[in-house]
């Protein structure tokens, strides 16, 4: 407990906060603030005033400012989204003085509803239900990857020439660097044959969008009551101007279909979609390309570069498990996952997990 109480102080100081919230709200009769404990990467606060809820995104405590945890950009993006047919919580404000929390935040409305982490709530246990819940995920991705960016002011929100490219050469660099340590306990050279492939098969061309880069089921939320309703994509840290073909790839690569082989990753892998009554991959796909007019093609490379993703992931867990900074129990376990999702990889390249 004692641990808990001094990781929460390096969150916020509540009364610093408080001084804050009171000036861009109002005084409040009632106040408090929770850590919540889901998430990977940035830090999220819930926070009652009066008779309204608040999140508050922030980095780790003792993290530099980088791509990963740039919660002011994350602010940028959604705050330049609101009014458009992308559903979002409400932004409130954004702040970069570190004299408040101890690092840069950004304030928004809480919004009701579920995430899909673990399956769909019992209320969308019906045929019409389950099939909703996936054309609301596609027709989601499909407005993010429609956006008008320059009508919202988004017109130099990154570098979309390129970011292909840029995705297979950061991932093969990541590996590298978990390898320095990792291939002392054994190597796993199908990510370095799959690594060669994706660079030698990169698409020369593809159409420049906004992107969510982290876009998958358990980043959405859905509304209280039915039918389901998509009211909220979050975890927009990744976001930029890029490929979205990348967008669906990965949503495809979380999404599975009753023909699947067995998970590589049972940690991290939700298998509900599996019932019959879920859109299969290739109806996502077919409705994501109605919806936006664009042919999904490269299909194999898009979900190899995800699996690909992944394996970078895993391998740099286990990196930190070999040095010894970090207890999470699912980082040795990348000792034999990540030759299992490079098995996969090579598995979508020859066709043998087809769409």
């Amino acid at each position: 407990m004692a641990e808990a109480d001094d990781y929460f102080e390096r969150l916020v100081d509540v009364d610093k906060l408080q001084a804050f919230l009171e000036e861009e709200l109002g005084p409040t009769d009632s106040y408090s603030v929770e850590r919540h404990e889901g998430g990977n990467s940035n830090e999220t606060l819930t926070v009652e005033w009066g008779d309204r809820e608040f999140i508050i995104r922030r980095p780790p405590p003792g993290e530099t400012a980088d791509t990963a945890h740039d919660v002011l950009r994350e602010y940028e993006v959604m705050s330049a989204l609101q009014g458009t047919d992308v559903p979002l919580p409400e932004t409130i404000v954004g702040c970069d003085d570190h004299d408040i929390i101890g690092s840069d935040f950004y304030v928004m409305e809480r919004v009701p509803g579920d995430v899909p982490r673990a399956g769909v709530p019992e209320r969308f246990q019906t045929p019409e239900g389950r099939q909703k819940v996936g054309e609301e995920l596609v027709d989601t991705l499909a407005k993010i990857n429609q956006v008008d960016v320059e009508a919202v002011g988004l017109e130099d929100f990154g570098y979309p020439e390129g970011y292909t490219e840029r995705q297979v050469d950061r991932w093969h660099e990541q590996l590298e660097w978990a390898f320095e340590v990792t291939r002392e306990e054994r190597e796993v050279p199908a990510l370095d044959r799959v690594g060669e492939w994706l660079s030698e098969n990169t698409p020369e061309e593809y159409p420049h969008t906004l992107v969510h880069g982290d876009y998958k089921h358990d980043n959405v939320m859905f509304a209280p009551g039915t039918p389901p309703r998509l009211n909220a994509v979050l975890d927009w840290e990744m976001s930029t101007l890029g490929d979205p073909f990348f967008d669906l790839g990965w949503m495809l690569s979380y999404w599975r279909d009753a023909k699947d082989p067995e998970p590589v990753l049972p940690e991290l892998v939700t298998r509900f979609m599996e019932h019959e009554d879920f859109p299969t991959r290739q109806e996502l796909v077919a409705r994501w390309e109605e919806r936006t007019g664009l042919d999904y093609d490269n299909d194999r490379f898009y979900r190899t570069l995800a699996v690909y993703k992944l394996a970078g992931l895993g391998e740099m867990f286990f990196r930190r498990h070999l040095e010894g900074n970090a207890d999470n129990p699912m980082y040795p376990k990348m000792r034999e996952r990540v030759p299992a999702l490079a098995d996969r990889a090579e598995r979508i390249i020859e066709g043998e997990e087809p769409l």
